[in-house]
C-alpha cells in the first residue's frame, strides 16, 4: 500500500509515495529525496543535528512522521544559499569560525534561522544562547555560535527595516 503526501521543499514541490508510515522526515530528506544536509545525530530529538524548518518553525525532522505533514512547507539547510551567495547566517558562521568539525553546523543554522524568524534571538547573548540550547556541539563552538547569531540578527533586523522603508 502506497500512502501519497506532497511537500514543498526548498520551494519545489514533491509528490511522494511513502511505503511506511513510519517514515520520518529525516529519513525521508536524506535517503529519498538526495537532501544530506539534515543529519542524522541522536535520532531521539536530543541533539538538533536534523533542525529543519516546517511551516517556518524550528523541528526535529528525527520525531516527525513524514506522513502527518502532507501539505507543509519545509526549508532545510540546502535552500538557504542563494547559488554561490551565502545567506547571511551562513556568511557570520563562517566569519565567527562558528564550527569545527561541522557535522552540527546544518541543524545549528537551521535552528538560529527559526530562532531569528520567531523573533526570539535579540541582541543578546545569553538570550541567544539559552534559545540555541536544544542543539549540542561535539566540539564546543558554542561562543562563535552565539556571536554569528547575534550577527545574523542584526543584519536580518536591517535588512528588514530597510524592506519596510
Amino acid at each position: 500500500m502506497s500512502l501519497p503526501i506532497t511537500l514543498t521543499i526548498n520551494g519545489a514541490e514533491h509528490r511522494i509515495a511513502l511505503d511506511d508510515p513510519r517514515v520520518t522526515l529525516l529519513d525521508l530528506l536524506r535517503e529519498r529525496l538526495d537532501l544530506p544536509g539534515t543529519k542524522k545525530g541522536c535520532d531521539r530529538g536530543q541533539c538538533g543535528a536534523c533542525t529543519i524548518l516546517l511551516d517556518g518553525r524550528r523541528v526535529n525532522s528525527c520525531l516527525a512522521l513524514a506522513i502527518s505533514h502532507d501539505g507543509a512547507e519545509i526549508t532545510t539547510i540546502e535552500g538557504l544559499s542563494q547559488g554561490e551567495e551565502l545567506h547571511p547566517l551562513q556568511a557570520a558562521f563562517v566569519a565567527h569560525d562558528a564550527f569545527q568539525c561541522g557535522f552540527c553546523t546544518p541543524g545549528q543554522i537551521m535552528s538560529a534561522l527559526g530562532l531569528i524568524q520567531e523573533g526570539q534571538a535579540g541582541t543578546d547573548p545569553e538570550r541567544v544562547r539559552e534559545g540555541m540550547s536544544g542543539n549540542l556541539c561535539r566540539c564546543g563552538a558554542y561562543r562563535g555560535i552565539t556571536e554569528a547569531v547575534v550577527e545574523a540578527q542584526e543584519k536580518l533586523g536591517q535588512a528588514g527595516r530597510k524592506e519596510a522603508a
